[in-house]
């Protein structure tokens, strides 16, 4: 039988949509740890009943697998798929017709999203990016010496981690280099448009309508940039992924430009954000011990288990939203037709059942089934370029570094959506 469903406490409920407890991080680690205890599955509503929509937070590995898993009980469809306020909704609506700004991969359910992932499944399938390892190692190359010039002191997250994953991802689509500031910015606003240093704004505190706007702003960008590169692409096909979007054919049909338009976005910008996100997470670590990085330095071996410890650990895509497709219980809580529910993945990546001390770093952590990828039919369709942009990086960066450590305190991204580093001041000493 379904336990009476506990709505949360309004200092609670702010804690887990403000953006900025999230750049706090161990408080909100905190707040998670209770509510797994407590209140594994509770409800949060609004305090004046119309900022947004009431909705379930999900905080345990257990559940959130669960929900990612049963793609046809709990819908990516037609509620927003991250959380989002009923100003920014009916923005959306009045822009599009949809209660989302983006139509992509991420938004689509059955039968249309896996027509749609096959387009470009097996592009990023580790056989067909073997073929682009020498090129990303390249990549890896001139980034290290960039960060050995500018050193001892420097700014990772703005020298390697940024720069890094953007310059492949642009390579893979296509995008010109002289391009990669532009498209840097727009993703910024796009997924880090809650920060005042992101979104290029200045300011501390945007309303919902003010982030909104300024993330229309980059999806029209966005949009007009890559509809003309959709179009030089079926004009002159060359054999990179922004062609194979420009000339796709789902059910005997080319992609509607909305569609078309969302695959390229959001190829463009997670396939770059987050795994920027996880290379400054492993590096933080890192610098913060000494002793690992000298480990790892004589013994390489370790290195696919940091990379993977650090994708768990710093968690870049912080949360989706979920539409309950039917009545189901959940938790032990009731969970009615249409309701809306936040699969957590910090709060997941984080749950002591499934991770033994999960606040420590341990690049030895096995089993390591962690949901930073998500799970099930939306799994992310780039995990493999992801690890192997990391393992390249961290090779050529132990190559080249003797010893590295924190020179400063790391800042984190005010953000709900995709979060991480956005500074991390470190001091190395090249080899």
């Amino acid at each position: 039988m379904a336990d009476q469903a506990k709505t949360l406490p309004p200092d609670v409920a702010r804690q887990v949509i403000d953006p900025h407890s999230y750049a706090e991080w161990d408080g909100l680690l905190d707040a998670f740890d209770r509510l797994r205890i407590e209140s594994p599955v509770a409800r949060i509503e609004p305090e004046d009943g119309k900022l947004f929509d009431p909705f379930w937070l999900v905080t345990r590995y257990e559940d959130v697998m669960r929900i990612s898993k049963d793609n046809g009980t709990f819908l990516n469809n037609p509620r927003p798929v991250v959380f989002s306020f009923r100003d920014a909704i009916e923005f959306s609506r009045q822009a599009t017709g949809s209660d989302m700004l983006v139509d992509s991969l991420v938004v689509f359910d059955a039968p249309i999203h896996p027509k749609y992932r096959r387009l470009t499944q097996d592009w990023f399938m580790p056989r067909n990016l073997q073929k682009m390892e020498e090129e990303i190692r390249a990549i890896a190359h001139a980034t290290v010496d960039r960060l050995v010039a500018a050193g001892p002191e420097v700014d990772f997250v703005k020298l390697v981690s940024g720069p890094y994953p953007l310059h492949v991802v642009m390579q893979i689509l296509g995008v010109p280099e002289e391009d990669e500031p532009r498209m840097q910015m727009l993703t910024q606003q796009l997924f880090g448009g809650q920060d005042k240093d992101l979104s290029g704004t200045g300011l501390d505190q945007m309303t919902p309508e003010q982030v909104v706007q300024l993330v229309a702003g980059a999806v029209r960008t966005f949009e007009d940039y890559f509809a003309k590169l959709a179009e030089d692409r079926r004009a002159n096909p060359t054999d990179d992924v922004a062609s194979v979007i420009a000339n796709a054919m789902v059910d005997g049909e080319p992609l509607p430009a909305r569609d078309m338009a969302g695959y390229y976005i959001i190829v463009a910008t997670a396939g770059h954000d987050t795994t920027s996100a996880s290379t400054a997470g492993a590096m933080m670590a890192l610098a913060q011990d000494p002793e690992q990085w000298a480990r790892v330095k004589a013994d390489r071996s370790l290195l696919p288990g940091i990379v993977e410890e650090a994708i768990r650990w710093t968690t870049p895509v912080q949360h989706f939203m979920r539409t309950a497709a039917e009545d189901v219980e959940l938790g032990g809580q009731q969970i009615k037709k249409g309701d809306w529910l936040m699969i957590n993945y910090v709060a997941a990546n984080h749950d002591p059942a499934q991770f033994e001390n999960p606040r420590k770093f341990d690049a030895a952590r096995s089993p390591n089934r962690h949901l930073a990828f998500g799970a099930g039919a939306h799994q992310c369709l780039g995990l493999h370029l992801a690890r192997m942009e990391m393992k390249i990086l961290f090779e050529t960066l132990l190559d080249r570094i003797e010893s590295i450590e924190l020179a400063g305190e790391p800042k984190r991204a005010t953000s709900t959506f995709v979060g991480g580093l956005k500074t991390l001041p470190v001091r190395l000493v090249a080899s």
